[in-house]
């Protein structure tokens, strides 16, 4: 079996395991246990499918950190429902999603897969980080189209996207970013800034979408040669007008969009593992406590298929 590092973009899943399993089994004192039953039936999934020999999963210290929205200040701004001085803000959550994260992370603990985070950034940064100094493969799972950026087939660095559910993944490679969007994956930041996105709060270049970004970095390779040729007149009026309307927002983009690849940490390099028994009591008896039942069977049962 080849080695293979899984990343996990947790927050991506747990949501996503919120919102797709029902809230009907609940723990014994009535607690809302949707959210981790759904990610430990996702870690079987996953485990079962791609065989990775460590997963991590990736957290986010900071959803929104204060130096991305120094920069932008729109950044996620529409997710946040308070601010308090001196302490990240808090992001809007549904309440029984976010009584379960604390769950979430003792449940990932008991069956071996390490969290790791970093102050001041999100999770994919921490994504970033451990998928450039990665010296094996790495899998990415995540919803989120920012991480696209770092796809890499030479280093066989690819993304297991979830966007279309569970049970329609897709591997992302080079050729997925090329034939989909007609730029290369080390053009995908550039071709996101330029488009923008609402979910973020990042309102791009106004009137440049899709297909002209992708066209302009045919022609041009990045956004530097963009912006140059705008000034300079190779673009047409129209065209260079958007991009001099648009400077501001262009001096500061990229360094919001592009995740951070040199952050100070470290992988455990945990391999993943059958638990002993002694290992295996402690995450039998959160299952029986919280009533997570199958699913901690199920996730217990994928990860010794591989140990």
């Amino acid at each position: 079996m080849t080695d293979r590092l899984m990343l996990l973009d947790t927050a991506s899943l747990y949501f996503r395991a919120f919102y797709g399993v029902p809230d009907r089994v609940k723990a014994p004192d009535g607690s809302s246990v949707n959210a981790v039953r759904g990610l430990l039936d996702i870690v079987a999934k996953l485990v079962t499918l791609y065989r990775p020999t460590q997963i991590i999963a990736c957290w986010d210290d900071d959803w929104r950190p204060q130096w991305r929205v120094d920069l932008i200040p729109s950044y996620k701004a529409h997710r946040v429902i308070e601010v308090v001085p001196g302490a990240p803000d808090v992001e809007e959550v549904p309440d029984p999603l976010q009584q379960q994260i604390p769950l979430i992370r003792e449940a990932l603990g008991v069956i071996g897969i390490p969290i790791i985070g970093a102050a001041e950034h999100e999770a994919d940064d921490v994504i970033g980080t451990l998928a450039t100094c990665a010296t094996l493969p790495v899998d990415i799972v995540t919803g989120d189209r920012d991480l696209f950026q770092l796809v890499d087939d030479a280093r066989d660095v690819r993304v297991i996207y979830t966007a279309r559910g569970m049970s329609n993944l897709e591997t992302v490679t080079d050729d997925t970013i090329l034939t989909r969007y007609g730029v290369l994956p080390s053009q995908y930041a550039d071709f996101a800034t330029m488009r923008g996105d609402a979910s973020d709060g990042l309102p791009g270049v106004s009137g440049v979408g899709e297909k002209s970004a992708a066209a302009l970095l045919q022609a041009h390779g990045d956004l530097q040669g963009i912006r140059l040729a705008a000034a300079s007149g190779q673009l047409s009026a129209a065209m260079s007008a958007r991009f001099a309307a648009a400077s501001d927002y262009l001096d500061v983009a990229p360094a919001v969009v592009r995740v951070v690849t040199d952050l100070e940490i470290v992988a455990p390099g945990t391999p993943v593992r059958a638990l002993d028994p002694a290992q295996a009591d402690p995450a039998n008896l959160l299952a029986e406590r919280w009533n997570l039942g199958s699913s901690m069977t199920r996730a217990l049962g994928a990860l010794a298929s591989v140990g």
